[in-house]
């Protein structure tokens, strides 16, 4: 069976669509300005359950996950679309009312203007589409295909605590008053994660980033994306991976915790890569624990090697995947 990535590079090369490869598509806007724009899908018992979250937490995160992919072009957002379909017993509760409560407080957060969208019915599902624009300067948008040899890999903030707080859901552990405090916070990574927007502005003024993705599918997969776009490798250190404070409460290993901060996604942190020579752009912001050095780029084109403690080995992509 074809995976969503091979059928989505079919549909590319088949149609020469040159544009598709990155967060966003990038468009002119203006002699000054470009724009990006993405969109979205949320698919409830493929995406989400309804059982899991609230209706408010839904419509953050429905909004999060696009914001995020404008961020990772180092864009400013300001506006969104939105459509939903749902079922008739859905739309006779308040559940819809709350879930747009959800979506623009997040909206408000970072002023973006909700533009226009779409409300449908549904048979029995709830079905999601999201679309977010951001503006950035001509010719500065940052895409997945700019990793140069040499450069060095970060990331914006831990990881693996989105896919704990998954394992807290599928375990029958959920956001309520009887969930403790370390309990809340993973289980908010999964439910209320926060794009990295003012962390993507800045290095973009810095014009520090030369390659840049979020992280939503998960490390391996993601770091795999921009090497194949920029044709190049990547190694990787372990023990330079930082890890959400609160793994160590559901995963007890180390193996454990690597796995869910490679594989697991939905972080929304942003990874980039940095030309060294270029490194004092954001040294404050690495003394300070903001950004964290994880490995560099290579020559092994679309080979990635994870280091281990005295061990290398190859990092396959083991992120989400929808097929």
């Amino acid at each position: 069976m074809k995976s969503e990535l091979e059928f989505i590079e079919k549909i590319r090369r088949r149609y020469s669509l040159s544009k598709i490869g990155d967060d966003c598509a990038v468009l002119p806007k203006d002699s000054r300005t470009d724009l990006v724009i993405t969109t979205d899908l949320l698919v409830e018992d493929i995406d989400f359950r309804r059982d899991w979250t609230t209706p408010e937490f839904l419509g953050h995160k429905s909004l999060a996950v696009s914001l995020s992919d404008v961020a990772a072009m180092g864009a400013k957002p300001v506006w969104a679309m939105l459509s939903i379909g749902v079922p008739e017993a859905v739309w006779k509760t308040d559940f819809v009312e709350r879930f747009y409560d959800g979506y623009c407080r997040l909206a408000g957060k970072f002023n973006v203007e909700l533009v226009g969208g779409d409300v449908s019915k549904t048979p029995d599902k709830i079905v999601i589409d999201s679309i977010a624009a951001g503006e950035v300067k001509k010719n500065k948008a940052v895409l997945r295909s700019g990793a140069k040899v040499g450069d060095l890999i970060f990331v914006t903030g831990k990881l693996g605590g989105a896919a704990a707080g998954l394992k807290l859901l599928e375990d029958g552990t959920f956001y309520n008053d009887s969930a403790k405090i370390w309990q809340k916070n993973l289980l908010l990574k999964q439910l209320q994660p926060l794009p990295q927007i003012h962390a993507a502005r800045d290095l973009n003024e810095k014009n520090a980033a030369t390659s840049m993705i979020d992280l939503s599918d998960g490390l391996s997969s993601d770091l795999a994306h921009i090497c194949r776009e920029s044709k190049v490798g990547a190694t990787v250190y372990a023990d330079k991976i930082p890890f959400h404070k609160n793994l160590r409460a559901t995963a007890k290993s180390f193996d454990e915790k690597l796995n869910l901060a490679l594989n697991g996604g939905e972080d929304y942190e942003l990874l980039f890569t940095v030309n060294p020579k270029k490194n004092f752009h954001i040294e404050n912001k690495l003394k300070n624990g903001f950004l964290f050095h994880i490995g560099e780029i290579t020559a092994n084109t679309e080979i990635i090697e994870l280091i281990t403690h005295d061990k290398i080995e190859i990092l396959q992509p083991k992120g989400f995947r929808h097929f």
